[in-house]
């Protein structure tokens, strides 16, 4: 049955602050809570709240909290230079949080408003808050960051990224809350719940026996070095740091494997790692070739083209030869470019013009960079490894190599759930992937997405290892998405049709 309008202002209030609690109940499902159960349970009670009352409303409260807790490190950009920028954190939090809130109550609203009334309105909150993940994972460039699927990283339900991708582990967490509110009656509701518990129980089982199955290993081994050289963000492009940072780095390169480690085959250096431009290195390349000895480096560096500024990964080989050169496509909007900027220099408004050297340019194509005997890697530039869809090149690579520099957002959640993305880019598209992070966290991950080896945040060091091996492409790395865009679509065709057979029924009944 349906609550009425609420208008008494103290119940409202209650009403909203009490989704606000469950909304953020459902963000200690992600990263680094990882409350997946605690998450589960406060997603059911939030879609029984949605389809009791006001859907928009408690959805735009509900998502304000989620955000609010989930994505709370988005201040930290701002404390880097607090004199400065300090005063916008808290103006950050809020509209980002308001954002991603008016995706939920937007998505919870449309489905209620599709599934009319009952069981049929359960389901189209629940539809509509899938939605709401799906659309906000590619509008405006995208955001698929804490997607629902996310908060089972952490368990061997993340073995099903590899048919269904993080998107569709978001369906399944969906349906798992909402199958109670889909029962006719409330005395069936504990026994629906029951069957959630047992079908987490069953893909719990079937995701453990995937795990414990061999990767296989490579043909042909490749020993990484993978470098953390701990330069905080506040210092490291001061001019009495940016030096030293870059010494560090050729230190680390230098240094001679532990005992029973590999020489490595090649070195991973981490995001703008240099403090200078590819094309105005002076000495620079030569001395980071002659540190590795020989071994090719990846190293991430800026680069110039006229007035055009590159975020780009560099393959430094013997002697200081530049080899193949990637530049980042997919860019940070209001972080490394303003969207818009150049089509607002025709208009003499050039401060926000990348093309005018404020801010970065985008690559003009993904490609592979083909490393001879080291294999086909796929490079991803930080924000590039949360993007799945980004991902389907023509050609499989052998793996994945991520550089990043997650000084930005503190040490507390960003960099854990920018590591969790990296984890089901391994799963969804079954290849390792090598990530050289500036303060951490470094790793290498296996094509199941375990962690083999890492370097926490704050750390100084490096990591030798051989990369694991890779496995036959799962079927989400050939589908990708697609088949998610039509399942929303085949459910709010569901969800529209019982909605509308419920009102036709209470119609004939009133009659």
């Amino acid at each position: 049955m349906r609550v009425p309008p609420l208008y008494n202002p103290a119940v409202k209030i209650l009403v909203w602050g009490l989704a606000a609690i469950l909304g953020a109940g459902v963000a200690l499902g992600q990263a680094p809570f990882g409350l997946w159960g605690v998450a589960l349970v406060a997603l059911s009670l939030l879609i029984a709240m949605g389809q009791a009352t006001s859907p928009f409303r408690v959805g735009l409260a509900a998502g304000t909290g989620y955000a609010a807790l989930a994505m709370f490190w988005i201040v930290e950009p701002f404390f880097v230079e607090p004199e400065i920028y300090g005063w916008m954190a808290p103006f950050a939090l809020i509209f980002m949080a308001l954002g991603m809130g008016l995706f939920w109550a937007l998505g919870m609203s449309l489905g209620a408003r599709l599934g009319g009334a009952s069981v049929s309105r359960a389901a189209g909150v629940a539809v509509g808050l899938f939605g709401a993940d799906l659309v906000r994972s590619y509008i405006f460039t995208g955001l698929p960051w804490v997607l629902f699927g996310h908060i089972w990283i952490d368990t061997p339900l993340s073995q099903g990224a590899a048919l269904v991708g993080a998107m569709g582990l978001g369906a399944l967490t969906l349906g798992l809350a909402v199958l109670p509110w889909l029962m006719p009656r409330a005395n069936w509701r504990l026994p629906a719940a029951g069957v959630s518990a047992a079908v987490i129980a069953g893909l719990w089982g079937a995701g453990s026996w995937q795990l414990a199955q061999p990767v296989p290993p490579r043909a042909t081994p490749v020993n990484l070095r993978i470098v953390q050289p701990n330069a905080p963000q506040d210092l490291k492009w001061r001019p009495d740091y940016a030096e030293e940072f870059f010494f560090r780095h050729l230190d680390l390169t230098a240094a001679p494997p532990a005992p029973g480690k590999p020489a490595p085959d090649l070195i991973l250096w981490p995001e703008t790692a240099v403090p200078f431009l590819l094309d105005r290195a002076g000495d620079g390349l030569t001395m980071i070739a002659e540190a590795a000895r020989g071994v090719p480096v990846a190293v991430g560096i800026q680069r110039e083209e006229g007035l055009r500024y590159f975020n780009s990964l560099a393959m430094i080989e013997a002697g200081g030869k530049i080899g193949p050169v990637y530049d980042k496509v997919h860019l940070v909007p209001f972080g490394e470019y303003i969207p818009f900027g150049d089509e607002l220099s025709r208009f003499g408004i050039t401060a926000f013009a990348a093309r005018e050297g404020n801010g970065y340019s985008a690559g003009t194509a993904r490609k592979l960079l083909d490393l001879g005997p080291l294999g086909l890697v796929q490079p991803l530039i930080c924000y590039e490894a949360v993007f799945p869809q980004d991902m389907h090149a023509e050609r499989r690579p052998d793996w994945l190599l991520q550089i990043t520099n997650d000084a930005w957002f503190g040490e507390l959640s960003g960099p854990v759930q920018h590591l969790v993305q990296a984890r089901f880019r391994a799963i969804e598209f079954g290849l390792p992937l090598a990530r050289s992070a500036n303060t951490g966290i470094s790793a290498l991950i296996d094509a199941r997405g375990r962690v083999v080896e890492s370097l926490g945040m704050g750390e100084q060091g490096v990591i030798d290892a051989p990369l694991p091996g890779s496995l036959a492409a799962p079927p989400y790395a050939r589908m990708g998405d697609g088949p998610w865009l039509a399942g929303l679509i085949a459910a709010v065709a569901l969800v529209w049709g019982l909605g509308r057979k419920s009102r036709v029924d209470r119609r004939r009944i009133g009659g």
